[in-house]
């Protein structure tokens, strides 16, 4: 397996697994195929796995501490704090503050079932505390042995410079994929000058880029993307063109859609966490590595995919206020 180092000291798998639907927003659950999903990929030599506490309330955790068990010592293993949510799933906003850090640590742990976590992320930036303040909690953790590396999800270049000042960020993480390419405009550019990797989260449009979904009643009925943005209404019809010319340049090149839209962003050096929850389709992933595109391939794709190509937001306005602060 290839790899790839984010930050300075931190390797991982050139690839990554993105544990989320296993638990949550992607239709049913199938904790059994899910547990042999992530024995497949450790298996393939993916050792880079990403949860959050609030995937499934706390249940992806606990179902990927299950998991890795009897291998902790071959997981590069990926927690998030900061989106709080309550028993009953609903959403209770940001928290940054330093003594929640310090108590969703301990949370996190316990749920794991491991006495440390490799890669710590702030998953939203609080804009009611200072960075400073959450990076320094954040930092206590590594000087009690409790957190290897520290990392962001969807901050802004500016938060990210403030964040390095206290301690170094061995990755941020935001959405980057052939139809989410706005982390080109600063973020990839403030992550090469701060020494901070950079880690891709649906890196396949969340599946739209596969070709799953030909129409609107193809996304299960207990599916999140049905409220979509880009999933919606005309916005899904006009994106629909965007998956058709995968589909081709994909048929071009020898292989799947989803791996070539994965090899492409392989190709920006970046570590790519596609999430999945089958077996067979985290096969055809790995597959991505062995894709190579040409300086054609990657130019022709420059002209089908510039930024700002995709019809809808990431988000729905209230996700949107929480992202890139």
């Amino acid at each position: 397996m290839l790899q790839r180092k984010l930050g300075a000291d931190l390797q991982v798998s050139a690839l990554g697994l993105g544990c989320m639907g296993m638990s949550e927003f992607y239709g049913a659950a199938d904790e059994t195929e899910a547990v042999a999903t992530i024995h497949y990929a450790l298996d393939a030599g993916i050792n880079f796995l990403d949860t959050a506490d609030m995937y499934g309330v706390g249940k992806n955790e606990e179902l990927v501490g299950k998991a890795i068990r009897s291998r902790r010592d071959k997981v590069i293993l990926a927690t998030k704090f900061g989106n709080v949510r309550g028993t009953q799933g609903e959403f209770l906003g940001v928290n940054g503050r330093p003594e929640y850090v310090q108590q969703a640590c301990e949370a996190s742990l316990k749920r794991l079932g491991v006495d440390y976590i490799d890669l710590y992320y702030q998953h939203r930036v609080d804009p009611q505390v200072p960075i400073e303040e959450t990076v320094g909690a954040m930092a206590r953790l590594i000087e009690q042995g409790k957190v290897r590396f520290l990392g962001m999800s969807e901050a802004a270049p500016a938060t990210l410079r403030r964040a390095v000042a206290v301690h170094p960020i061995a990755a941020l993480q935001t959405e980057y994929s052939l139809w989410s390419r706005d982390p080109e405009a600063e973020i990839l550019e403030a992550c090469r000058q701060t020494g901070t990797g950079f880690v891709a989260y649906s890196p396949l449009g969340r599946g739209f880029l596969t070709g799953s979904f030909q129409k609107q009643e193809d996304i299960p009925a207990d599916d999140w993307r049905r409220n979509h943005p880009r999933f919606m209404g005309e916005n899904f019809e006009r994106n629909l063109h965007l998956a058709a010319a995968v589909q081709q340049m994909a048929q071009e090149a020898g292989c799947t859609p989803a791996q070539f839209a994965l090899a492409w962003v392989l190709s920006q050096g970046v570590v790519p966490i596609p999430g999945t929850k089958r077996r067979s389709y985290l096969a055809e992933n790995i597959g991505a590595l062995e894709v190579q595109l040409t300086a054609e391939q990657l130019d022709r794709i420059q002209k089908v995919f510039p930024t700002g190509v995709t019809s809808g937001e990431r988000y729905h306005a209230q996700g949107m206020r929480a992202i890139n602060l």
